[in-house]
């Protein structure tokens, strides 16, 4: 087994965790805060939009199993690239899209996926998400964890905030 991490931004991590949960080769998706300026920010920090935080998940995977390509393509699929202002009914700077990459292969993977996620059509608008380096990852609390799980009825209502339509869409 090589375990890797990728750390994907996407809007709210509740509605991040499920998709990459599900796939073979997931060791685990836990939510969390990146990218900020505040060492071990909590959720109501973040939720003020100073901290310079997004609300993230880091995806722990078998790259036996799963490719770090792979998350990427199933990302286009679940994150809206071309709002850089929030996902679907979450707005601010905390929701904005990135990929932040852990090394120079997977920052080529993520810049080589979004070049040709520009040049698909499959957007009319440009694609605005932005690639990062990793940064300092914070675990959200707990009760954030497995949100989709511990409360099926309020993480549907967050999905029919325009995320569970994009996601037919765009899924391949």
């Amino acid at each position: 087994m090589r375990e890797e991490t990728a750390i994907f931004a996407g809007g709210c991590f509740w509605c991040m965790v499920s998709p990459f949960d599900q796939q073979p080769g997931i060791i685990s998706v836990i939510s969390g805060y990146t990218g900020g300026h505040v060492v071990n920010p909590t959720y109501e920090q973040v939720c003020t939009g100073t901290t310079g935080h997004t609300e993230a998940v880091k995806i722990t995977y078998d790259a036996d199993v799963i490719s770090y390509q792979q998350l990427v393509e199933t990302y286009w699929q679940v994150a809206d690239p071309t709002d850089a202002m929030g996902q679907f009914q979450d707005r601010g700077d905390n929701y904005r899209p990135v990929i932040y990459y852990a090394n120079e292969e997977q920052k080529a993977i993520a810049e080589k996926s979004k070049e040709d996620l520009a040049k698909s059509g499959e957007f009319d608008d440009p694609i605005v998400t932005q690639i990062l380096p990793a940064e300092p990852f914070y675990d959200a609390e707990d009760y954030h964890q497995d949100f989709y799980k511990k409360n099926p009825l309020r993480y549907e209502l967050e999905e029919s905030g325009g995320r569970g339509e994009f996601i037919k869409k765009h899924r391949k």
